[in-house]
């Protein structure tokens, strides 16, 4: 009996050594298990305008891809306002081209004021007066003759009135002449410079605003575009529809849920890890998923972030023992999501002890 008890002490002590030393074979090398949540972002899709709906294309149930067409508003009110918006535009750019015109015209108008006449038309001026002294002389010395013809009855009473009145006339268009050589010569008054600079600044100004008011419609012109394309509601994303909120025939404001998508990417998984694990779970590290309904299916992921903040540990995801525990969550990216997961589904997120590469 004796001799029994310390073989009862020897195999006790390396029953306790093996149990140490598988504990830590254990903590080292078993992989690390950490329960979650699949977590599939939304999205409640509206008209950006008001209207009647015309179509509603998809259903409760249904896929969509990346920009398909999901519903449409009746468009006709706002392919008018595009119309109006343009025909604006036209009549903006019309208006500016006549300021342009004008702006050119004064421009040209000011800069012969203040460079005077032409020695052109000086010199022109000077031939007419010329021609105007040599036809009144002519005709000064055809009055004079039949001024002495008429007074020993050498000609007619009439033929010398004819005679007066061409002597008159060609005395007063030689008045006409030399006052307008007199104008050439001495250039435009001031006040007819300052008139057409000030013309000018009127023209730059009527060109500012016109240039202003083709600005504004033009503006108008690509609100007006928007507002036609936002007739139709297109998928941000691929996905599924989950709700069908409205039918056509219904009139809508700007804003209100149509359609409801829950999106196929990206899958997330939100999972919590206690602070003595943490360090074994920085962004990147690669891990393995299963759910409770394909236990045999592995799915595959890398955290992609770890939040800064402790939290007690969710309801969803505790147990009795650890309520109380403070936990870190993880979440982690599904790089091969299937479709068949769904939203809050339970996830068992796998790791090894030492991180994958």
């Amino acid at each position: 009996m004796k001799k029994a008890i310390p073989l009862i002490l020897i195999l006790a002590v390396l029953a306790g050594v093996g149990w140490y030393f598988y504990g830590k074979y254990q903590s080292t090398h078993q992989p690390l298990v950490l329960q979650g949540n699949v977590d599939i972002r939304g999205v409640d899709l509206g008209f950006r305008v008001s209207g009647r709906i015309a179509e509603v294309l998809k259903d409760e149930g249904d896929a969509v891809k990346t920009g398909e067409l999901l519903a449409r508003i009746d468009k006709e009110p706002y392919e008018n306002e595009l119309a109006q918006a343009k025909a604006a535009e036209a009549q903006a750019r019309a208006a500016l081209s006549q300021a342009k015109a004008t702006l050119t015209q004064a421009k040209a108008d000011a800069d012969l004021k203040r460079a005077g006449y032409r020695t052109e038309e000086i010199a022109q001026a000077r031939a007419s007066r010329a021609q105007a002294a040599v036809t009144m002389d002519n005709a000064q010395r055809a009055y004079e003759r039949q001024s002495e013809l008429v007074k020993s009855k050498g000609v007619s009473r009439q033929n010398f009135e004819n005679a007066e009145a061409a002597f008159h006339e060609a005395e007063q268009r030689l008045k006409v002449t030399e006052a307008n050589l007199r104008q050439l010569e001495s250039g435009f008054r001031t006040e007819e410079v300052a008139a057409a600079e000030a013309a000018v600044g009127a023209g730059e100004a009527g060109v500012g605003a016109a240039e202003a008011a083709v600005a504004q419609a033009e503006a108008a012109v690509k609100t007006a575009a928007i507002r036609l394309a936002d007739t139709e509601l297109k998928s941000p994303s691929d996905g599924i529809v989950i709700t069908r909120a409205l039918e056509p025939g219904a009139i809508v404001q700007a804003g209100p849920t149509v359609l409801s998508l829950s999106l196929e990417n990206p899958v997330w998984v939100r999972a919590y890890v206690h602070e003595p694990d943490l360090g074994k779970f920085p962004p990147g590290t690669k891990v393995s998923l299963v759910t409770d309904g394909q236990p045999d299916h592995a799915f595959h992921g890398k955290v992609g972030f770890v939040s800064p903040r402790a939290e007690f540990t969710p309801k969803t995801v505790e147990t009795k023992e650890i309520r109380t525990s403070l936990v870190y969550r993880l979440r982690v990216i599904v790089d091969d999501s299937d479709g068949s997961l769904r939203q809050g589904m339970p996830v068992t997120v796998s790791l090894d002890a030492h991180p994958a590469e």
